[in-house]
């Protein structure tokens, strides 16, 4: 597969992604602050951090406030994470490979980019935030289901799940940091109703407070960071998308279970086998926070390597052998 394909199909599915994954954080603190009291008040600014936008919104808007967050997050083209941008930049992606994806999964991309466009035009979603981040979640929704049933299941769709699956475990480890570090920042909150509260928004936020209900019924910080965290079973846990991600890896390269061809799956196996023997007690042991800062840093790196040895490492190979392939030319014609 040429390099340029690989490339579209990958950061297709993570600009996808991110964009649900905004409306996803966007909604859990909308809830989480509606008709709370002053002290959750300030909780819009650490939704900026969290998104890792920090110094850009900062320089953009000064002081963060509920309607700067959401124009900075929902429609900002100058924030190339806002939703506007992410479905902008994989609609682009999309047409640059028209050829490879399915019309199914055009005219859904289309369908979501041209819903995003009209509802930045409208005053009422910044009043009304809700309804258009629940519009978000269904868009993307039915695009990787279009994907998932008019794709072939080859290299293309294995670079599409691998982008997929790295941007949601990165984002659900962003999720959970936000519950569990900033939203929870005064230790005398743990245990009491609103505590509870709490946890629930942040299961639903993750599409999982059935799913958690189900396993374990009574809702408990740590049995809710186990279940987001090294669950092996519920799509949008962080243990899961790393595993999926990796067996889309060596379908691509051909490794067996246990080996690795080059950085990218050197990386993932190792944080694939550090979360398999890891138990929700070591994580809070060393400090959650801290575990999943550790988490998205070596995240990165899994996304920097697969950069380096599918995008620019194939770009190069293919610009050396068309160099080589015209030297012969010029040779033979000599």
């Amino acid at each position: 597969m040429l390099s340029r394909v690989a490339s579209s199909v990958y950061w297709l599915s993570r600009y996808v992604e991110r964009a649900e994954n905004v409306a996803r954080f966007i909604d859990v603190n909308y809830n989480l602050t509606l008709g709370e009291s002053d002290s959750l008040g300030d909780q819009w600014a650490p939704l900026v951090y969290t998104t890792g936008d920090q110094l850009p919104y900062e320089e953009r808007y000064g002081a963060p406030n509920r309607d700067n967050v959401l124009k900075f997050l929902l429609f900002d083209e100058k924030n190339p994470n806002s939703i506007l941008s992410c479905v902008s930049y994989a609609r682009e992606n999309a047409r640059t490979i028209r050829e490879i994806i399915p019309t199914v999964v055009w005219e859904q991309l289309n369908q979501f980019y041209f819903m995003v466009r009209s509802a930045a035009g409208s005053p009422v979603t910044l009043d009304q935030p809700q309804e258009f981040c629940e519009r978000v979640r269904l868009a993307s929704h039915m695009l990787v289901g279009a994907t998932e049933a008019t794709m072939s299941h080859g290299e293309a769709w294995h670079f599409s799940r691998v982008g997929r699956l790295i941007e949601r475990g990165d984002k659900t480890s962003r999720i959970v940091d936000v519950q569990y570090y900033i939203l929870l920042p005064d230790a005398r909150d743990v245990g009491s109703a609103l505590d509870v509260v709490r946890w629930s928004a942040l299961l639903r936020s993750a599409s999982a407070l059935a799913m958690y209900r189900r396993q374990y019924g009574k809702i408990t910080p740590e049995r809710v960071a186990n279940f987001l965290i090294l669950d092996t079973y519920f799509p949008r846990a962080m243990h899961f998308c790393l595993r999926k991600a990796q067996e889309s890896l060596r379908s691509i390269t051909g490794s067996h279970a246990g080996t690795f061809q080059n950085l990218a799956e050197q990386r993932m196996g190792l944080l694939c086998s550090t979360m398999d023997y890891t138990s929700v007690e070591d994580i809070i042991q060393q400090g959650l926070h801290q575990y999943i800062d550790g988490f998205q840093n070596q995240l990165n790196s899994v996304g920097e390597a697969i950069h380096e040895d599918f995008f620019i490492a194939q770009q190069t190979e293919s610009q050396s052998q068309a160099q080589t392939a015209n030297e012969n030319s010029q040779s033979q014609t000599s």
